[in-house]
């Protein structure tokens, strides 16, 4: 720690987080001591806030992040063209998406996909991206999707009783 940033080094790379001035962090017996000045509300929530960033931070570079995403629809399916990710969902084009610094593809199936990385943050704004790329429709289902999303469709068209 130099200053007001926090660095955390592990074996999958090294994180690097500005703490607020209000908080201090401090490393001992192998463990890192976030304390606050007092107990006023934003104090607090620094405090929390700070905790669950430097938790993330410590395990995105011991064991690393995964978000999962499937593809549900008819001819769709996703690819690698080197680090970039093809994704083929009912668009007159296909879609390339570069990576965000910080972030890998792995395509498992056609429909299954995964993004890698030790930033918690990073991984979980790449799958957003790509999620937004087609969302789910509330019609058919069909769309990308986290895995084990549930969406809930909702019913078409119904006929007239006589």
């Amino acid at each position: 720690m130099a200053g007001q940033t926090c660095t955390v080094k592990g074996p999958k790379g090294s994180l690097v987080q500005e703490v607020h001035p209000n908080i201090r962090v401090t490393v001992a017996d192998g463990s890192a001591v976030i304390t606050r000045p007092d107990d006023s509300k934003e104090n607090r929530a620094l405090h929390g806030l700070t905790r669950s960033l430097i938790a993330n931070m410590v395990t995105g570079v011991t064991t690393g992040f995964r978000k999962s995403l499937e593809l549900q629809g008819t001819g769709y399916r996703a690819q690698l063209q080197g680090q970039n990710l093809v994704l083929t969902v009912g668009y007159s084009h296909p879609v390339e998406m570069h990576p965000l610094p910080g972030a890998a593809f792995t395509v498992e199936t056609n429909t299954l996909l995964h993004v890698d990385g030790n930033d918690k943050q990073v991984v979980g704004q790449q799958a957003a991206l790509i999620r937004r790329v087609r969302p789910p429709e509330p019609y058919h289902g069909k769309g990308v999707r986290y895995r084990g999303e549930q969406i809930k469709l909702k019913a078409g068209k119904k006929t007239k009783g006589k």
